[in-house]
């Protein structure tokens, strides 16, 4: 099979898909760009046109269909520029990349240079606007004021009638003004010669950034040169497109340009995929410090807009961003040149990674960014990002700086960046075929000591010598040497940097393959419930991260990028293995095969990359020596006259030669014998995705917007994008509501003690933070008017505005007067409102910005359950909307936004608490209502009850409740999440007495309801004589029973004690008629629940006091288990408390210590007797009057905090005390039972308990 049968057989196959040429159409002739943005006030020799496609070949390839009017507007973004010989012509070189639908992306290199205008119709065209231009200019200078002058404002005829509006005499006077006609911007026809710029593309499957830069700049060297070229330029075009194949993988080819050997590399299966944009330059244009940071917004999906007066610097980051987060792929917007026609794409509201040019002058508050809240702006040319709020550090970030710091330096750049110098695009002239000669066998290593001596000498030579061809001959050579130098160390630059973030990766995801969960048994039921499937164990991933990490690693795990990574993984178990995660897990697989010191892996160590210098070493091989040798260009069969070599113009190409191969010439034999079986066996696909025909049978494809629609500037296409945008929001709105109720809710089933939030601290702030973020995008869709950088905010500002103007809206029917609030302008709001909560926010004194404000506001109104009802509050207003947005926002379609509304309505069946965790600083106002029991209580008017409120957060210090009122309200410091309560009184007389049912406290800011039941006396001389309670609370949800009277003048007193009341006034008996089965199951439920708190990662835990003190919790089913069989005295109905047997088993122990007389045949004084006895004498002796209960309580909670708890069990079970106050069939007296729980209770003394001060105030042990 010979190489051009290789190369021309198919098209993915081959090194470049087309070659195109844009600029200037002479039919059509000049035609302004009105998407450019430029004033008819600027010189039209400034201004821009637009370009237009001249040729481009083949005419089509089956699977890369070429489109015009997309690759027109890439080659030209800012259209059509002209220039007169009295200007700089530097020619410019930029890239650009073309995204598919099938994720597949096609690289696109563009030689723009200026050519003398030849067409008459062009340059009547340019004279005849800039006499308009100066006759307009002159007409609006000499008809206004110095202080109220304008620009004319253009006329939208035609050019022709614009030709034929000029008189003579406007003619005349135009002529007159030809002393200023020589001024930068200006043309005069009979004096200037006008250039405009033409642009050389090559659309290649892969980055070639180098080769296809040597080709088209040797392209144009050629057309400019005053020699003509050994062979027409079709011969070149069609070597290129036809007879070129791509490089094996893991070998490098050799192919001729016009003037000089080219030689082009690809990695191999092992290796990194190919990436040949100078990833030196992205850091010195940045830094190492900003660098990092725009990699991690990158991974973290934020909308990354970068900007630069330079195209290819725009392209240079952007590839660099996409290279460096191997394995993962970017999976949304994806355009690093974004032109004047696709701005409007700024308003997408997704994630997207886009890149504009920045003009002359501009400044950044002149962009209209409708998204701002969550967007990274780059500023390329300025060394400036500017990421989003709370970005989290990428892990281990100090360290990863300094070893890219430490690369930097070792190749000569500063880590903190710098101006780069721009390399030289010209290539060099070869003026003989011996240089060419030379050059090829030095690439192939073919020059032995001798023959590389006879070159130096031939270079001295050149130098000594005075002739000139000689001479440049010498210097170019010399030149070719040193950029091939500068190839290659930039080569070796790239894949060591890349090295370090891969190595990154893999120490981050190394273990990423245990958390996979295939629950599916086929690939079509797992696509058919896709949403519905959990495929990462992300709380077990989580669990086993350094602390320091989990702020990133949380946010990235909901990321798309991540999403699709994993699924690969699922569907690898039916299908072929994306290229990128086979090759990610095969250096997984070696590194762990190589990886000795498995404990330091564990333990997350960070360790620098070692297999840089290796992976630089393979492509050094590659470069410095050709594996391959394409069949070189020749003379094709064309037309006599065709193809003459004119000077500085490019030659109008000879169609038939360049739109099909030919397969049968006497240059088809010039691939190297020995070679030709390489080409022939080795594959062409690599795992840069080339090759459609070896994809997975079964690939899942993510719902994303397609591509190629987006290069399409036309109405009809915009439209439908915005469309497909309003589509996209509402299903990721259903989503990310989804989620977080799957995730709330699946976790509520198994989480212990009294309903405890399910995913507390990071994991929820993450799903918040991701709703934070789309209701910031959807609320900048299509936003025209705006305050600050966050679109809802700015919406919520303008509503405030808006009703502030309006009158003061009446009483509502039926609402109490407290339901309502004055502020200080006299506005009368109702208790909740949407009003109320912003002014909230802005009073806060938290200093926030304009995108903090929103997310506070955002999560106080999910933790009240008010966001839906608050945001359709927001819309009602039609006309404000109306005045703020485009008619193609999401906002303005009705339905969608009443399904928006209600996916977010769902939010209201679970419990948040997020904001009262995130903004801990701020004060937050209290009221207490406690709540007694009519039938059962004297009056509340003989007590003097005080309070003290406990949370997360601290406490509120004693409060005093006035009497009569059984109420208080209270500001203090924001206390978390409520746990305990105390309450107490002053009064100690004997008629200060209240049966308490409950006391409720109400968080005035968030609506919060906690009630902590009591169900028990205050007061001396009645049930424990107890006069302070240490309550525990629990959150009730709103609109219940608890809550009727919440906002009514005065607490409501039960008739009857509720379900949570102790029995107090019952016998013992009702307790005792317990089953020992009963008590001992409740005692092991207890002691699981503690054991499983501690085993969930530590933001994930709930509350400990309530697990220790609260329904079911420790301390009650070990009072259940020593009320068993206790014995009492009935005949007076009183009650018997565990806390008299404790304190007459500590009597009767020290008594017959002194007395020496403790039954030796049974028990001796030991460590576990001297610390009961110390700590129930130090609990007596606490000047807190807390009761019998209270200090049982105590004494559990101190036990099991000291470990000492196990060790008293069986003390007092062997005490003689025991046999005569239990009955036989008592647990106590029962030594299995005993022996059981003692174990039990000794599992326990492994973790380490941290109890509450509101339980252990005024005990020091």
């Amino acid at each position: 099979m010979s190489g051009t049968a290789a190369a021309t057989g198919s098209a993915s196959c081959r090194f470049a898909h087309y070659f195109v040429e844009c600029g200037v159409d002479t039919e059509t002739g000049l035609e302004p760009d009105d998407e450019a943005g430029e004033g008819f006030e600027q010189s039209p020799i400034r201004r821009s046109f637009k370009s237009k496609v001249l040729v481009h070949y083949p005419e089509s390839t089956d699977k890369n269909p070429f489109n015009k009017d997309a690759i027109n507007m890439l080659c030209m973004p800012r259209g059509l520029s002209f220039r007169t010989q009295a200007e700089r012509h530097d020619f410019q070189f930029h890239s650009f990349t073309m995204s598919f639908d099938d994720g597949t992306r096609s690289y696109g290199f563009v030689h723009t240079f200026y050519e003398e205008v030849t067409s008459a119709q062009i340059i009547t065209a340019m004279q005849t606007l800039f006499q308009m231009h100066h006759v307009e200019h002159h007409s609006a200078s000499s008809a206004s004021s110095p202080s109220s002058s304008s620009a004319s404002s253009p006329s939208t005829s035609s050019m022709d009638s614009l030709v034929s509006s000029l008189d003579e005499s406007d003619a005349e006077s135009v002529a007159g003004l030809s002393a200023c006609l020589g001024c930068a911007g200006s043309y005069d026809p009979a004096r200037d010669t006008l250039y405009v710029s033409k642009a050389l593309c090559l659309l290649t499957p892969l980055p070639f950034l180098h080769s296809a830069r040597q080709f088209l700049s040797q392209l144009h060297q050629a057309v400019t040169s005053h020699t003509a070229p050994p062979l027409p330029i079709e011969s070149y075009i069609h070597n290129i497109l036809y007879e070129v194949p791509l490089p094996p993988p893991g070998r490098s080819l050799r192919f001729h340009g016009v003037q000089g050997p080219i030689v082009c590399q690809r990695p191999g299966p092992g290796e990194l995929p190919l990436g040949e944009f100078p990833l030196g330059e992205a850091f010195s244009l940045l830094g190492v410090d900003n660098m990092v940071q725009l990699i991690t917004c990158a991974l973290l999906e934020t909308q990354v807009l970068l900007c630069s007066k330079d195209y290819q610097r725009l392209m240079t980051v952007a590839e660099g961003i996409t290279t460096l987060i191997f394995p993962f792929q970017w999976q949304h917007i994806y355009l690093p040149i974004v032109s004047a026609p696709l701005h409007h794409l700024l308003e997408a509201p997704v994630p997207f990674l886009m890149g504009i040019q920045r003009r002359e002058g501009a400044q950044r508050s002149s962009l209209h960014l409708p998204h701002e809240a969550n967007m990274c702006f780059v500023d390329i040319d300025n060394r400036c990002v500017e990421a989003p709020e709370a970005l989290p550090e990428f892990p281990n970030h100090a360290e990863l700086i300094q070893e890219l710091s430490e690369i930097l330096l070792h190749f000569g750049l500063p880590p903190q960046g710098g101006m780069t110098k721009k390399p030289d695009t010209a290539s060099p002239r070869m003026s003989s075929l011996v240089l060419e000669d030379l050059m090829e066998d030095r690439r192939n290593g073919n020059l032995g000591g001798e023959e590389l001596a006879v070159l130096e000498r031939l270079q001295a030579l050149a130098r000594r010598c005075g002739g000139e061809n000689m001479s440049e001959a010498g210097k170019t050579l010399e030149h070719v040497f040193e950029e091939e130098e500068e190839e290659l160390k930039a080569a070796k630059l790239n894949i060591q940097l890349r090295e370090v973030f891969a190595g990154r990766f893999s120490a981050m995801f190394g273990r990423y393959e245990e958390f996979v969960i295939h629950s599916a048994l086929d690939l079509d039921s797992w696509l058919s419930n896709r949403e519905g499937t959990l495929t990462f164990d992300k709380g077990s991933f989580l669990s086993g991260q350094p602390a320091t990490h989990l702020h990133f690693l949380s946010r990235f795990l909901e990321t798309s990028m991540f999403s699709s990574f994993v699924d690969g993984k699922v569907i690898s178990r039916w299908a072929d293995r994306e290229p990128l995660q086979q090759l990610f897990d095969s250096r997984l697989e070696r590194d762990r095969l190589y990886d000795t010191d498995e404990e330091e892996s564990r333990n997350c160590r960070y360790r620098k990359c070692t297999t840089g210098f290796e992976s630089a070493q393979a492509v050094e091989r590659r470069l410095l020596k050709a594996d391959h040798t394409a069949i070189h260009p020749h003379l094709l069969d064309m037309r006599i006259g065709q193809g003459r070599h004119q000077p500085g113009y490019f030659p109008k190409l000879q169609a038939d030669v360049l739109t099909q191969g030919q397969n049968t010439n006497k240059w088809s034999g010039r691939v190297t014998a020995s070679h030709r079986t390489d080409l022939k066996r080795s594959p062409v696909t690599d795992h840069s995705g080339v090759d459609n025909e070896q994809r997975q049978k079964h690939a899942f494809a993510r719902k994303t917007l397609r591509q190629s629609k987006l290069l399409d500037s036309s109405p009809q296409a915009v439209t439908q994008n915005h469309r497909e945008f309003v589509d996209g929001l509402l299903s990721e709105c259903r989503l990310k509501t989804k989620r977080m109720l799957m995730e709330r809710m699946g976790k509520e089933s198994v989480e212990l003690g009294q309903g405890e939030a399910n995913i507390t601290g990071l994991q929820e702030n993450t799903l918040i933070h991701g709703l934070c973020d789309l209701l910031e995008r959807t609320w900048g869709h299509g936003l025209q008017l705006k305050q600050g950088k966050s679109a809802l905010w700015s919406h919520l500002l303008h509503y405030q505005a808006a009703w502030g103007k309006t009158e003061t809206p009446a009483e509502a029917p039926g609402c109490n007067g407290l339901d309502q609030k004055t502020f200080e302008d006299g506005a009368l709001l109702l208790r909740g409102s949407l009003i109320q909560d912003m002014r909230f926010i802005q009073t806060m004194g938290e200093g926030l910005s304009e995108v903090g404000q929103a997310r506070a506001w955002i999560h106080l109104a999910l933790e009240k359950k008010m966001l839906s009802q608050h945001l359709k509050e927001l819309l009602t207003n039609q006309e404000l909307l109306r005045l703020l947005y485009k008619r193609h926002a999401f906002l303005l379609y009705e339905e969608e936004r009443e399904q928006f509304l209600f996916h977010l309505l769902s939010l209201n069946t679970v419990e948040y608490l997020c904001f009262t965790r995130v903004f801990t600083s701020i004060s937050i106002s209290y009221r207490v209502v406690i709540i007694p029991m009519k039938k059962l209580s004297i009056a509340m008017a003989t007590v003097d009850p005080w309070v003290c409120v406990s949370g997360e957060l601290g406490d509120s210090g004693v409060r005093p409740v006035t009497k009569n009122t059984q109420e208080i309200y209270f500001q203090c410091k924001n206390l978390g999440r409520l746990s305990t309560l105390q309450l107490g009184q002053e009064n100690s007389g004997l008629l200060a007495k209240c049966l308490i049912d409950c006391v409720m406290v109400y968080n005035e800011i968030t609506g919060h309801t906690y009630k902590f039941p009591c169900g028990r006396w205050l007061g001396k001389g009645v049930g424990d004589g107890s006069l302070e309670r240490v309550l525990i609370g629990q959150l009730v949800s709103p609109g219940g029973e608890e809550d009727a009277g919440r906002w009514t003048g005065t607490p409501p007193e039960l008739a009857s004690p509720s379900q949570s009341v102790r029995a107090v006034l019952g016998s013992l008996g009702s307790r005792s008629r317990m089953l020992s089965s009963e008590v001992q199951e409740e005692m092991r439920e207890a002691a699981n629940n503690l054991v499983k708190h501690f085993h969930k990662p530590e933001q994930e835990r709930g509350n400990l006091t309530v697990l220790l003190c609260g329904e079911g919790g420790l301390v009650l089913s070990l009072e259940n288990f020593l009320l068993h069989g206790l014995k009492s005295n009935r005949l007076f109905l009183r009650n018997v408390f565990v806390w008299d047997f404790v304190e007459k088993a500590v009597v009767s122990m020290e008594t017959a210590d002194q007395m020496g007389d403790l039954h030796g045949a049974t028990m001796t004084r030991g460590p576990p007797c001297d610390s009961l006895c110390r700590y129930v004498n130090a609990i007596n002796a606490t000047p807190r009057n807390i009761g019998k209960e209270g200090k049982f309580q105590l004494l559990v909670c101190l036990g099991i905090r000291d470990r000492l708890l196990s060790q008293w069990l069986p003390l007092l079970a062997e005490f003689p005390l025991t046999l005569r106050t239990y009955e036989e069939g008592s647990l106590l007296r029962d030594r299995a039972a005993v022996h059981s729980l003692s174990r039990i209770l000794h599992t326990l003394n492994e973790f380490s308990i941290t109890l509450e001060t509101a339980l252990v105030k005024g005990v020091d042990l």
